[in-house]
Protein backbone atom coordinates (compact mmCIF):
# COMPACT_ATOMS: atom_id res chain seq x y z
CA UNK A 1 0.00 0.00 0.00
CA UNK A 2 1.37 3.42 -1.02
CA UNK A 3 0.16 6.95 -0.25
CA UNK A 4 0.86 9.40 -3.08
CA UNK A 5 -0.19 12.99 -3.80
CA UNK A 6 -3.31 13.41 -5.93
CA UNK A 7 -1.30 15.11 -8.68
CA UNK A 8 -1.13 14.21 -12.38
CA UNK A 9 1.42 11.45 -11.80
CA UNK A 10 -0.50 9.97 -8.85
CA UNK A 11 -3.82 10.06 -10.71
CA UNK A 12 -2.31 8.36 -13.78
CA UNK A 13 -0.90 5.61 -11.54
CA UNK A 14 -4.22 5.21 -9.76
CA UNK A 15 -6.12 4.97 -13.06
CA UNK A 16 -3.86 2.13 -14.23
CA UNK A 17 -4.46 0.23 -10.99
CA UNK A 18 -8.23 0.67 -11.27
CA UNK A 19 -8.34 -0.47 -14.90
CA UNK A 20 -6.33 -3.55 -13.87
CA UNK A 21 -8.92 -4.47 -11.21
CA UNK A 22 -7.20 -2.94 -8.17
CA UNK A 23 -8.48 -0.79 -5.29
CA UNK A 24 -7.65 2.90 -4.92
CA UNK A 25 -8.71 5.18 -2.06
CA UNK A 26 -9.37 8.68 -3.37
CA UNK A 27 -10.55 12.01 -1.92
CA UNK A 28 -13.97 13.51 -2.49
CA UNK A 29 -15.54 16.55 -0.87
CA UNK A 30 -17.45 14.27 1.52
CA UNK A 31 -15.08 11.49 2.71
CA UNK A 32 -12.35 9.37 1.14
CA UNK A 33 -13.80 6.64 -1.07
CA UNK A 34 -12.54 3.10 -1.66
CA UNK A 35 -12.76 2.88 -5.43
CA UNK A 36 -12.95 0.01 -7.87
CA UNK A 37 -14.02 -0.28 -11.50
CA UNK A 38 -17.80 -0.60 -11.15
CA UNK A 39 -18.01 -2.67 -14.35
CA UNK A 40 -15.59 -5.32 -12.99
CA UNK A 41 -17.41 -7.71 -10.63
CA UNK A 42 -14.18 -9.19 -9.25
CA UNK A 43 -12.84 -5.72 -8.45
CA UNK A 44 -16.12 -4.77 -6.75
CA UNK A 45 -15.94 -7.97 -4.69
CA UNK A 46 -12.55 -6.78 -3.41
CA UNK A 47 -14.27 -3.72 -1.92
CA UNK A 48 -16.56 -5.92 0.17
CA UNK A 49 -13.58 -8.05 1.23
CA UNK A 50 -11.41 -5.07 2.14
CA UNK A 51 -14.15 -3.39 4.17
CA UNK A 52 -15.62 -6.53 5.72
CA UNK A 53 -18.89 -5.14 4.33
CA UNK A 54 -22.23 -7.03 4.25
CA UNK A 55 -22.81 -8.25 0.69
CA UNK A 56 -26.42 -7.02 0.73
CA UNK A 57 -25.40 -3.39 1.15
CA UNK A 58 -25.39 -1.49 -2.20
CA UNK A 59 -22.52 0.76 -3.25
CA UNK A 60 -22.53 4.29 -4.65
CA UNK A 61 -21.16 4.65 -8.17
CA UNK A 62 -19.22 7.82 -8.96
CA UNK A 63 -19.42 9.29 -12.47
CA UNK A 64 -17.68 12.35 -13.98
CA UNK A 65 -20.77 14.30 -15.08
CA UNK A 66 -24.56 14.20 -15.20
CA UNK A 67 -24.60 13.11 -18.86
CA UNK A 68 -22.96 9.80 -17.87
CA UNK A 69 -25.96 8.84 -15.69
CA UNK A 70 -28.02 7.85 -18.73
CA UNK A 71 -25.40 5.22 -19.64
CA UNK A 72 -26.21 3.22 -16.52
CA UNK A 73 -29.59 4.26 -15.12
CA UNK A 74 -33.18 4.92 -16.18
CA UNK A 75 -33.31 8.69 -15.76
CA UNK A 76 -36.67 9.85 -14.28
CA UNK A 77 -38.41 13.22 -14.53
CA UNK A 78 -36.85 14.73 -11.39
CA UNK A 79 -33.30 13.91 -12.45
CA UNK A 80 -32.50 16.94 -14.63
CA UNK A 81 -33.55 19.51 -12.02
CA UNK A 82 -31.70 17.73 -9.22
CA UNK A 83 -28.53 17.26 -11.25
CA UNK A 84 -28.56 20.91 -12.30
CA UNK A 85 -29.02 22.08 -8.70
CA UNK A 86 -26.71 19.69 -6.82
CA UNK A 87 -24.19 18.03 -9.16
CA UNK A 88 -21.31 18.02 -8.79
CA UNK A 89 -21.91 17.78 -5.07
CA UNK A 90 -22.83 15.66 -2.04
CA UNK A 91 -26.13 14.26 -3.33
CA UNK A 92 -26.48 10.62 -4.40
CA UNK A 93 -29.45 9.76 -6.61
CA UNK A 94 -30.96 6.27 -6.59
CA UNK A 95 -32.56 5.38 -9.92
CA UNK A 96 -33.62 2.28 -11.78
CA UNK A 97 -30.81 0.26 -13.40
CA UNK A 98 -30.75 0.07 -17.16
CA UNK A 99 -31.30 -3.57 -18.15
CA UNK A 100 -28.11 -3.50 -20.21
CA UNK A 101 -26.08 -1.48 -17.70
CA UNK A 102 -22.37 -2.31 -17.73
CA UNK A 103 -22.21 -1.84 -13.95
CA UNK A 104 -21.77 -5.10 -12.05
CA UNK A 105 -24.90 -6.52 -10.37
CA UNK A 106 -22.83 -6.79 -7.19
CA UNK A 107 -22.79 -2.98 -6.96
CA UNK A 108 -26.59 -3.02 -6.59
CA UNK A 109 -26.54 -6.09 -4.33
CA UNK A 110 -28.70 -7.79 -6.94
CA UNK A 111 -31.35 -5.06 -6.77
CA UNK A 112 -33.10 -3.17 -9.54
CA UNK A 113 -31.72 0.27 -8.62
CA UNK A 114 -28.40 2.06 -8.90
CA UNK A 115 -27.00 4.87 -6.72
CA UNK A 116 -25.05 7.51 -8.69
CA UNK A 117 -23.12 10.64 -7.72
CA UNK A 118 -20.89 13.26 -9.34
CA UNK A 119 -18.32 14.29 -6.70
CA UNK A 120 -17.34 17.93 -6.23
CA UNK A 121 -13.60 17.33 -5.90
CA UNK A 122 -11.03 18.03 -8.65
CA UNK A 123 -8.93 14.95 -7.83
CA UNK A 124 -11.97 12.65 -7.97
CA UNK A 125 -13.15 14.04 -11.31
CA UNK A 126 -9.62 13.82 -12.75
CA UNK A 127 -9.42 10.18 -11.62
CA UNK A 128 -12.81 9.33 -13.14
CA UNK A 129 -11.79 10.86 -16.46
CA UNK A 130 -8.37 9.21 -16.45
CA UNK A 131 -9.85 5.80 -15.63
CA UNK A 132 -12.73 6.22 -18.10
CA UNK A 133 -14.84 3.86 -15.97
CA UNK A 134 -17.57 4.44 -13.38
CA UNK A 135 -16.11 3.90 -9.92
CA UNK A 136 -17.93 2.07 -7.15
CA UNK A 137 -16.73 3.73 -3.97
CA UNK A 138 -18.05 3.44 -0.41
CA UNK A 139 -16.11 5.17 2.37
CA UNK A 140 -12.51 3.95 2.60
CA UNK A 141 -12.61 2.32 6.03
CA UNK A 142 -13.45 -1.01 7.62
CA UNK A 143 -17.23 -1.45 7.64
CA UNK A 144 -18.98 0.03 10.66
CA UNK A 145 -16.02 2.14 11.77
CA UNK A 146 -15.53 5.91 11.55
CA UNK A 147 -15.46 7.27 8.00
CA UNK A 148 -12.11 8.71 6.82
CA UNK A 149 -11.67 12.39 6.04
CA UNK A 150 -7.87 12.27 5.63
CA UNK A 151 -5.50 9.92 3.81
CA UNK A 152 -3.91 8.84 7.10
CA UNK A 153 -7.33 7.68 8.34
CA UNK A 154 -7.57 5.37 5.32
CA UNK A 155 -4.09 3.99 5.88
CA UNK A 156 -4.79 3.28 9.56
CA UNK A 157 -8.10 1.54 8.84
CA UNK A 158 -7.41 -0.44 5.65
CA UNK A 159 -3.61 -0.88 5.74
CA UNK A 160 -2.56 -3.32 2.99
CA UNK A 161 -6.15 -4.04 1.88
CA UNK A 162 -5.93 -1.11 -0.57
CA UNK A 163 -3.42 -0.88 -3.44
CA UNK A 164 -2.98 2.90 -3.47
CA UNK A 165 -4.17 5.97 -1.55
CA UNK A 166 -4.42 9.34 -3.29
CA UNK A 167 -3.80 12.16 -0.79
CA UNK A 168 -5.41 15.57 -1.37
CA UNK A 169 -5.59 16.64 2.27
CA UNK A 170 -8.72 16.84 4.44
CA UNK A 171 -12.19 16.53 2.92
CA UNK A 172 -14.08 19.81 2.68
CA UNK A 173 -17.55 18.57 3.70
CA UNK A 174 -16.54 15.65 5.91
CA UNK A 175 -19.94 13.93 5.97
CA UNK A 176 -21.28 11.32 3.56
CA UNK A 177 -23.63 12.39 0.80
CA UNK A 178 -27.37 12.70 1.12
CA UNK A 179 -28.99 9.70 -0.61
CA UNK A 180 -32.25 10.42 -2.41
CA UNK A 181 -34.33 7.67 -4.03
CA UNK A 182 -36.05 8.95 -7.18
CA UNK A 183 -36.75 5.51 -8.64
CA UNK A 184 -40.40 5.51 -7.54
CA UNK A 185 -43.39 7.82 -7.69
CA UNK A 186 -42.45 9.69 -4.52
CA UNK A 187 -38.84 10.82 -3.89
CA UNK A 188 -37.54 9.60 -0.54
CA UNK A 189 -34.44 10.45 1.48
CA UNK A 190 -32.73 7.19 2.42
CA UNK A 191 -29.77 8.82 4.20
CA UNK A 192 -29.55 12.45 5.34
CA UNK A 193 -26.47 14.48 4.51
CA UNK A 194 -25.28 18.03 3.88
CA UNK A 195 -27.85 18.54 1.11
CA UNK A 196 -30.93 18.97 3.24
CA UNK A 197 -34.54 17.91 2.79
CA UNK A 198 -35.52 21.58 2.57
CA UNK A 199 -33.03 22.25 -0.24
CA UNK A 200 -34.29 19.25 -2.21
CA UNK A 201 -37.92 20.21 -1.66
CA UNK A 202 -37.20 23.70 -2.99
CA UNK A 203 -36.13 22.12 -6.28
CA UNK A 204 -38.67 19.30 -6.80
CA UNK A 205 -41.41 19.75 -4.19
CA UNK A 206 -42.27 17.63 -1.15
CA UNK A 207 -39.88 14.82 -0.18
CA UNK A 208 -40.74 11.86 2.04
CA UNK A 209 -37.94 10.68 4.33
CA UNK A 210 -37.36 6.94 4.84
CA UNK A 211 -37.00 3.79 2.76
CA UNK A 212 -40.02 1.77 1.63
CA UNK A 213 -38.51 -1.57 2.67
CA UNK A 214 -35.84 -1.60 5.41
CA UNK A 215 -35.14 -5.27 4.68
CA UNK A 216 -33.95 -4.50 1.15
CA UNK A 217 -31.77 -1.37 1.48
CA UNK A 218 -31.07 0.66 -1.64
CA UNK A 219 -28.53 2.84 0.12
CA UNK A 220 -25.26 2.44 1.99
CA UNK A 221 -25.00 3.64 5.56
CA UNK A 222 -28.51 2.63 6.62
CA UNK A 223 -27.75 -0.20 9.02
CA UNK A 224 -28.73 0.46 12.62
CA UNK A 225 -25.15 0.32 13.88
CA UNK A 226 -22.77 2.27 11.68
CA UNK A 227 -19.95 4.83 11.83
CA UNK A 228 -19.02 3.51 15.29
CA UNK A 229 -15.86 4.21 17.30
CA UNK A 230 -14.48 1.40 19.45
CA UNK A 231 -15.30 3.29 22.68
CA UNK A 232 -18.92 3.52 23.94
CA UNK A 233 -20.64 6.64 22.63
CA UNK A 234 -23.20 8.60 24.67
CA UNK A 235 -25.18 11.30 22.86
CA UNK A 236 -27.12 14.39 24.01
CA UNK A 237 -24.84 14.65 27.04
CA UNK A 238 -24.57 17.83 29.10
CA UNK A 239 -21.15 16.88 30.45
CA UNK A 240 -18.65 14.04 30.54
CA UNK A 241 -18.76 11.35 33.19
CA UNK A 242 -15.60 10.12 34.91
CA UNK A 243 -13.18 8.81 32.30
CA UNK A 244 -15.14 10.03 29.29
CA UNK A 245 -13.97 12.43 26.59
CA UNK A 246 -16.45 15.22 25.88
CA UNK A 247 -17.17 16.20 22.28
CA UNK A 248 -18.81 19.58 22.52
CA UNK A 249 -20.79 21.90 20.30
CA UNK A 250 -20.59 25.62 20.92
CA UNK A 251 -18.43 27.55 23.41
CA UNK A 252 -18.83 25.13 26.34
CA UNK A 253 -15.74 23.53 27.81
CA UNK A 254 -14.98 20.23 26.07
CA UNK A 255 -12.13 17.90 25.20
CA UNK A 256 -12.79 18.87 21.58
CA UNK A 257 -15.54 21.03 20.08
CA UNK A 258 -17.22 20.26 16.76
CA UNK A 259 -17.71 24.01 16.36
CA UNK A 260 -16.97 26.58 19.05
CA UNK A 261 -19.25 29.04 17.21
CA UNK A 262 -22.15 26.61 16.82
CA UNK A 263 -21.73 26.31 13.02
CA UNK A 264 -23.43 23.07 11.89
CA UNK A 265 -21.47 22.78 8.65
CA UNK A 266 -18.19 23.18 10.51
CA UNK A 267 -19.44 20.51 12.93
CA UNK A 268 -20.22 18.15 10.04
CA UNK A 269 -16.76 18.64 8.55
CA UNK A 270 -15.14 17.90 11.93
CA UNK A 271 -17.36 15.02 13.07
CA UNK A 272 -15.50 11.92 11.91
CA UNK A 273 -11.99 13.30 12.44
CA UNK A 274 -12.82 14.32 16.02
CA UNK A 275 -14.56 11.03 16.85
CA UNK A 276 -11.46 9.26 15.57
CA UNK A 277 -9.16 11.51 17.65
CA UNK A 278 -11.16 10.79 20.84
CA UNK A 279 -11.42 7.04 20.20
CA UNK A 280 -8.40 6.42 22.44
CA UNK A 281 -8.72 3.54 24.90
CA UNK A 282 -5.51 4.58 26.65
CA UNK A 283 -6.94 7.98 27.62
CA UNK A 284 -10.71 7.53 27.83
CA UNK A 285 -13.38 4.97 28.75
CA UNK A 286 -16.06 6.46 26.50
CA UNK A 287 -17.12 9.48 24.46
CA UNK A 288 -19.93 11.84 25.48
CA UNK A 289 -21.34 14.14 22.80
CA UNK A 290 -23.18 17.39 23.44
CA UNK A 291 -26.67 17.88 21.94
CA UNK A 292 -26.63 18.92 18.29
CA UNK A 293 -29.53 21.01 16.91
CA UNK A 294 -31.74 18.72 14.81
CA UNK A 295 -32.09 21.07 11.86
CA UNK A 296 -30.40 21.56 8.47
CA UNK A 297 -27.22 19.46 8.33
CA UNK A 298 -27.66 18.77 12.05
CA UNK A 299 -30.23 16.13 11.01
CA UNK A 300 -27.44 14.22 9.25
CA UNK A 301 -24.99 14.67 12.15
CA UNK A 302 -27.55 13.28 14.60
CA UNK A 303 -28.29 10.38 12.26
CA UNK A 304 -24.60 9.38 12.27
CA UNK A 305 -24.32 9.84 16.05
CA UNK A 306 -27.40 7.70 16.76
CA UNK A 307 -26.02 4.89 14.60
CA UNK A 308 -22.59 5.17 16.22
CA UNK A 309 -24.15 5.08 19.68
CA UNK A 310 -25.88 1.77 18.88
Amino acid sequence: MSVVPADAEGIARAARILRDGGLVAFPTETVYGLGADATNGKAVARIFEAKGRPSFNPLIVHIPDAAAAADFAVVPDHFAALAKAFWPGPLTLVMGRKPASAVSDLVSAGGATLALRVPDAPAAIALLRATARPLAAPSANRSGSISPTRAEHVAASLQDRVDLILDAGPCRVGLESTVLDISGATPAILRPGSVTREQIAAVIGAVVAGADDPNAPKSPGTQLSHYAPSLPLRINASEARAGEAFLGFGPDSATLSLSATGDLREAAANLFAMLRALDDTQRFTGIAVAPIPDRDVGVAINDRLRRAAR
